[in-house]
């Protein structure tokens, strides 16, 4: 790959720079213990389900809207995972990769499908709200998508040159909508297996990995 010269890294966060996976888990298992549902029983079924918009991940593990709807099951979730998140951390190499990207001269901006207030208080728990130039987050709970604020984001900076850093294909059909360039990373939400079937310039192993294709 012909290594190109990045103005912008664009983080997702959950599962990318957030190590939540193990708390997804244990939330979604929660919510469908509460109706009745069978459980998740590995991370590569939980892995294999898992994408956006939200709601098809729910459809997913047995939820019916016609009996409960989203907007009753999406706040129940979010309870658990405040519960569960609370032992959760960065990934252990991000800190470095963080630094060695500021030293590179490039802006860093988080893109989430989270809750945008949420998203601010996560960061500043982990110690790393100041490595970032810009969060753009959801205005709801509902993480339906970010495709959107991506998009906008991007023609609101036409002449910036972004790299995108996700874990989900949800991420790789961001990028592709802002015209941005994407690198996936195969320990969040989805399985490598998914992803490399993504419309991307390189699946790796973790978010270090991303520094060898600078």
């Amino acid at each position: 790959m012909k290594k190109t010269a990045y103005t912008h890294i664009i983080w997702d966060f959950n599962g990318t720079i957030y190590d939540d996976v193990d708390a997804c888990i244990k939330s979604a298992n929660r919510l469908l213990g509460a109706y009745d549902l069978p459980l998740v029983t590995s991370i590569e079924q939980y892995r294999s389900i898992f994408g956006f918009p939200i709601q098809d991940y729910y459809a997913r593990m047995g939820f019916d809207f016609e009996k409960t709807p989203f907007a009753v099951l999406a706040p129940e979730w979010m309870d658990y995972y405040f519960e569960y998140s609370k032992n959760s951390t960065t990934y252990p190499d991000i800190p470095e990769v963080l630094d060695v990207l500021h030293k590179k001269g490039m802006e860093q901006w988080i893109l989430s499908a989270s809750e945008v207030n949420m998203l601010r208080g996560q960061l500043q728990e982990l110690g790393i709200f100041s490595r970032f130039d810009g969060i753009l987050g959801l205005d709801n709970i509902h993480a339906k998508s970010k495709k959107d604020i991506g998009v906008a984001w991007k023609a609101a900076n036409p002449d910036i040159r972004a790299l995108m850093i996700g874990d989900t294909d949800h991420d790789a059909e961001v990028a592709a909508a802002m015209g941005v360039d994407c690198v996936l990373v195969a320990c969040g939400h989805q399985s490598r297996e998914k992803l490399e079937g993504c419309k991307c310039i390189a699946v790796v192993d973790t978010a270090k990995d991303v520094l060898t294709l600078l």
